[in-house]
């Protein structure tokens, strides 16, 4: 069992900057694939970026691509997601999720509750 609490969403004017953090409770996190995923209004949620259990290997949509960062401390049971030069069309909630790597075919079983990120034009 896995429990994720993301944090650090907000507004920010486009060409900002934000840093999301997903703190993870369970014994089973430095194993897991840790994902990012999206949900904009009237939009289905979208795979936004994810990491392997070591940090070694990382997927990103096209959409996000030398944007954003995805990180994460095993030590410190969280994974980060750093957005740069953001966009109106990143507005959305963001959610962290915990899974069976499979790279980009990661099947996720464990979902946060999410954080609003805004972005102004």
């Amino acid at each position: 069992q896995v429990q994720l609490v993301e944090s650090g969403g907000g507004l920010v004017q486009a060409g900002g900057s934000l840093r999301l953090s997903c703190a993870a409770s369970g014994r089973t996190f430095s194993s897991s694939v840790m994902g990012w995923f999206r949900q904009a209004p009237g939009k289905e949620r979208e795979f936004v970026a994810a990491i392997n259990w070591s940090g070694g290997n990382t997927y990103y949509a096209d959409s996000v691509k030398g944007r954003f960062t995805i990180s994460r401390d095993n030590a410190k049971n969280t994974v980060y997601l750093q957005m740069n030069s953001l966009k109106p069309e990143d507005t959305a909630v963001y959610y962290c999720a915990a899974g069976r790597d499979g790279g980009y075919g990661s099947i996720y079983d464990y979902w946060g509750q999410g954080t609003q990120v805004t972005v102004s034009s």
